[in-house]
Parts: structure tokens; C-alpha cells; sequence
């Protein structure tokens, strides 16, 4: 990551969250898409946009969100916009609460028109790092996490509102995380497999088929059991290797 600042802290990051028509990327579309960007923990651009999906919009979605299919005519398509989307992701790290959700979404939109992800960008997930600080709480949503860190979160389910809460959660959890961009981000990684192993353990030995673990906002139906925490450990580098199941053997 030589081209990148060393401390993550002073990473220019792009904070992404969208409301869509389903779960599903392939099928789904994005009916509203919010990018905020940072600066050293630092609001300092907004970007929001309502989506015509050119589909059916489902009901669920309008109560969850409050966006009517009404809110979304004479809306641009996501082929209009593409290419700014596209520029509000390069050149920084990009931050998104339950990452995969987001990311699939937007990698799809942008690939159907041309576009691409900025894969070489350090990606963030403060669902990650939630999961590992506040076990003892059932719900790991983010106005959950929000509150739990007195963190402000008004017009839940939208997406520039999302965003925003979402950088100010990364941001308060800073002084339990490492310094350097890079054990950050390998931490990371550790974190998010050892979670994934446990969530599947529990959905093997306790959840039934209709049963799902985890739900596209951050919901753990089954609390997780112990896993890497870095806080525990007051020397990072220790705690880094410790992380690693290989460096154990």
C-alpha cells in the first residue's frame, strides 16, 4: 500500500451507503445512493441521489425507507450518473457499513455502464470492528452502534444519513484500532474471517433452515462467541500476530 499514507487516520475517505430495491445486485436495484466524504475525521463533501430503478419499487421498501415511487420519477438512472460515481470513489478509501451489501450493488450498477470499482482502494467495515467491540449486544445495526457511541443518528434507512454516521462510527472506534493503515487492514481481514467461521459454527450447530444469522443491516439473530480483540492486547503488533491462525501453529 506504498501509495497510500501510512496512518489510515489521514486517509481521504469516501463513506458509501445505498437503499435499494431488494437484496439482491444481480436482480435489484439502487434506489437511492449516498457518498460522504472525510477528511481526518471531518465532514467535507456530500453526495446524495435518488435512483429510478426502472422497476417495480416493493412496498417493504417504502416502509423501511420512506422513499415512494413517486419520490423517484423524473429521477436519473444509474446510467446518468455513473461516471460521478466513479469519481467520488477514486483516489480514496472507501468505507461502508456491512461493506459486502454496498459494494455488491455498486460494483454491479457501475460494471452494467461501463464503470469499475476501485478495487486497489483499502476498504473499511465498521460492522466489522462492532462486532468485535460490543459482543454482549444482540443487534449490531447501525443506529444501534450509533447509539451505543452517542452518535446522532437522524433519518435512519437514507442514504447520505447512513454514510455520514457511519464515517463518525469508524472514526470514534480509531483509538481501538491500529495506527497503520496496513495492520488495519490485515486486522481487519482476520476479524472479518474469524467472524464469518463463527457464524457459520452457530448456523451448524444451533440455527435451524429458516433461521438467518446475520441480516443485510447488521443484525446477529445468534450472538457470536469469542473471537480476536485487539483491545485485549496492549502491544499492536502482538495483537497482529496473534490475529494470524498460521502464526499460532
Amino acid at each position: 500500500m506504498s501509495d497510500w499514507p501510512k496512518h489510515w487516520i489521514d486517509l481521504p475517505l469516501a463513506v458509501i451507503d445505498v437503499e435499494t430495491t431488494g437484496l439482491e445486485p444481480e436482480d435489484d436495484r439502487i434506489i437511492e445512493i449516498g457518498i460522504v466524504h472525510f477528511d481526518s475525521g471531518e465532514v467535507q463533501d456530500v453526495y446524495g441521489q435518488l435512483v429510478d430503478p426502472d422497476m417495480p419499487l416493493p412496498e417493504e421498501v417504502t416502509e423501511l425507507t420512506g422513499i415512494a415511487e413517486d419520490d423517484l420519477e423524473g429521477k436519473p438512472t444509474f446510467d446518468a450518473i455513473a461516471g460521478e460515481v466513479a469519481d467520488h470513489l477514486r483516489g480514496e478509501g472507501i468505507v461502508a457499513y456491512n461493506l459486502d451489501f454496498d459494494r455488491s450493488f455498486v460494483q454491479a450498477e457501475l460494471e452494467r455502464y461501463g464503470e469499475s470499482w476501485p478495487e486497489e482502494a483499502p476498504t473499511f467495515d465498521p460492522l466489522v470492528f462492532a462486532r468485535q467491540f460490543f459482543k454482549d449486544r444482540r443487534s449490531k445495526t447501525l443506529e444501534d452502534v450509533a447509539e451505543e457511541l452517542d452518535i446522532p443518528l437522524e433519518n435512519a434507512h437514507r442514504a447520505t444519513a447512513d454514510a455520514e454516521v457511519a464515517g463518525h462510527v469508524l472514526y470514534e472506534l480509531a483509538d481501538r484500532l491500529p495506527d497503520e493503515l496496513d495492520e488495519l487492514m490485515m486486522l481487519q481481514a482476520q476479524w472479518e474471517q474469524a467472524q464469518a467461521q463463527e457464524r457459520a459454527s452457530w448456523r451448524d450447530e444451533e440455527a435451524s433452515p429458516s433461521e438467518s444469522l446475520v441480516d443485510g443491516f447488521g443484525n446477529d439473530s445468534i450472538g457470536l462467541g469469542p473471537a480476536y480483540v485487539y483491545g485485549d492486547e496492549p502491544d499492536p503488533f502482538r495483537a497482529l500476530y496473534q490475529s494470524v491462525p498460521e502464526a499460532q501453529d
